[in-house]
Formats: C-alpha cells, sequence, structure tokens
C-alpha cells in the first residue's frame, strides 16, 4: 500500500524486530515480539492510545520481519501499536491468535491504555471485529471486512477461493463477526456499496452500535484511497477520541477524486451504465483536477473520455 507521493510518512522505516518473549514479561514491556505457532504479536510502545492493527492477504506476502500493519501510517500519529500478526492467509481462523491476546488481557496489558482500538482491512477487518470483544471497551475500524467466508452462512461470498480453501470456515468459535458486533463499543465499518459482496457484508454487519461508511467507487481496496487520501489518521482519531467518522474526514476525503483508483472505478462504471455523457463531463473534471499532472499519469483518462465519445457517435449514427 503505497503512500502519495506528497505523503511524509514514506520515509518512515519499519522498525527493528523488538525483543521475543513471554506473557508475563510483554504485559510490562515498552516493546515485545511474541512468537506462536500460528500468530505473533509485535509490539511497539508509544502513546497512551492503543491500536491493534490485523494483517491481511496482501500484508502477509511481504514477509518476515514486515512490522505491524499499517506500521508507516501510525507511527508518526504517537500511538500505541500492537501488530496480530498471521503465519497464513487463514482470517485469523485459528487458535494462536486469540489466545495470544487473551493471555495479554488477563495480565492487565490492555489497561495501560486509555483507549484501544482495533483496525485491519479485508481479512484485518474481518479479525478486528472478531476479537474485539476479547479486549474490554475496544473500538473497531474496519475496512471491506468480510464477516464470514463459511458459505452457508454467507453465499455470496465467492471471491478469494484459494485462500479460503485452504482455511478453516467449519466450527466455532470465531466464525461469524456479525456474532461479535453487539459485543463491540463502537464500530466503524468502512465499505464501498458498489462491491455487492462488500456490501452484502456491511449488512450483515449493521446495528445500533456500528457506523456504516459508505464510500462508493473505492472499489473492495478502500483502503488504499482511504490512504492516498490522508485520512487513515482522522478516522482513527475519531474512534480514539470520539465514536466515529465526521464532517472533518467527509471534509478531507473530497481528495479522492483526485486518486487514480477511484477515477478508474468512476470511469469504468459509467461506460457500463452506458452513461457515456457523464463519462465525458467526468473525465473532463479529472484532467482539469490532474492539470499539473506528467501525462503519462493522464492517459487512462483521455482513453475513457475517447471511448466515450466513440460510443455517443455510434449511438447516434
Amino acid at each position: 500500500m503505497s503512500a502519495g507521493p506528497t505523503d511524509p510518512v514514506e520515509t518512515v522505516p519499519p522498525p527493528d524486530a523488538p525483543p521475543e518473549m513471554g506473557l508475563d514479561a510483554a504485559a510490562l514491556a515498552e516493546r515485545f515480539l511474541i512468537k506462536g505457532d500460528h500468530a505473533n504479536l509485535w509490539f511497539e510502545g508509544g502513546g497512551d492510545a492503543l491500536v491493534v492493527s490485523f494483517d491481511n492477504l496482501a500484508t502477509i506476502d511481504e514477509g518476515w520481519p514486515r512490522g505491524p500493519w499499517a506500521w508507516k501510517r501510525l507511527q508518526p500519529m504517537g500511538h500505541s501499536v500492537l501488530g496480530v500478526q498471521s503465519h497464513a492467509k487463514d482470517w485469523f481462523r485459528q487458535p494462536t491468535a486469540p489466545a495470544l491476546l487473551r493471555g495479554l488481557e488477563e495480565r492487565g496489558f490492555f489497561r495501560r491504555f486509555r483507549r484501544v482500538v482495533l483496525t485491519g482491512a479485508s481479512m484485518g477487518g474481518f479479525a478486528a471485529l472478531n476479537f474485539a470483544p476479547l479486549i474490554p471497551e475496544a473500538r473497531v475500524l474496519a475496512f471491506s471486512p468480510q464477516s464470514t467466508m463459511n458459505k452457508a452462512i454467507a453465499p455470496f461470498e465467492q471471491r478469494f477461493p484459494f485462500a479460503v480453501k485452504r482455511s478453516n470456515w467449519e466450527g466455532m468459535p470465531f466464525l461469524d463477526a456479525a456474532a461479535a458486533v453487539p459485543y463491540i463499543r463502537r464500530a466503524v465499518v468502512v465499505h464501498d456499496p458498489m462491491v455487492p459482496e462488500d456490501r452484502a457484508h456491511a449488512a450483515r454487519l449493521a446495528g445500533p452500535n456500528v457506523q456504516l461508511v459508505r464510500v462508493p467507487f473505492c472499489t473492495h481496496e478502500a483502503i488504499r484511497v482511504v490512504l492516498k487520501t490522508g485520512t487513515f489518521p482522522l478516522l482513527i482519531n475519531a474512534l480514539i477520541d470520539g465514536d466515529g467518522a465526521g464532517a472533518e474526514f467527509w471534509q478531507a476525503f473530497r481528495a479522492r477524486r483526485g486518486v487514480t483508483k477511484w477515477q478508474r472505478a468512476v470511469l469504468a462504471a459509467a461506460a457500463n451504465r452506458g452513461r457515456h455523457q457523464l463519462a465525458i463531463r467526468a473525465a473532463e473534471v479529472m484532467l482539469r483536477l490532474g492539470a499539473d499532472l506528467p501525462d503519462e499519469d493522464k492517459v487512462f483518462i483521455r482513453r475513457a473520455k475517447r471511448g466515450a465519445a466513440d460510443a455517443l457517435k455510434a449511438g447516434a449514427g
């Protein structure tokens, strides 16, 4: 998940691995690494708020050591960070991660912090929701989370077949994140409602304690658009200092109009729906917004505009 060209956190290096230790010592330490059979916990102490971040399918491919998920974005914010790192693309459907989190809770680790926020994207969002009840009063910020990958519970979900086939989706506990939602103090679920699977999962996760943040044209990888717009810190702090995303986030998130992933999705949707005039107008706005960008960064916009113009001419003929 690359940072934008003006994103200062692009210069933040990953930390060296902290000292390895057991649960008893870790509960009091300022840095630690706990290695388990199926998952690790990597902690970097900082401020009096703690962000617990979970791996997703993509980050597992980065190898080891890789630091906590979203470390480059979280470290400049000054919060403490606990990375929950799976050894496999298993949606944390394993005994190690919940056992380690329970072990830290029993030893008072989470009571060191005034606020705890669990966060992750896709697989990581599923885990953040699922494990939040293990930490009293924890909040959750989940990006495009699955509620479950169990085919009987969520028959609409057919994505990631290879990873799902290799992971365990039978039996409790932690089978269905929707079952955890009533026991979470507050959750914010960011998703693209135009992605049918993500919309269906979000519907299953809805509740009075859940804020559904709908971000159309951001795709299943909505986290990438959030990172590019620089609004990830706003969402984290919205849960550390309050209970959800507000006007400040939406004002800053207008920057999505200059994000390539969002632009491509808008133009593709207009073309797929035969809205050629809309595609032309959208392309013209994108070209104005990106007037200072190199020409190679605007090729796909010009191509979409020409395609829409050609389609209009063909229709008129």
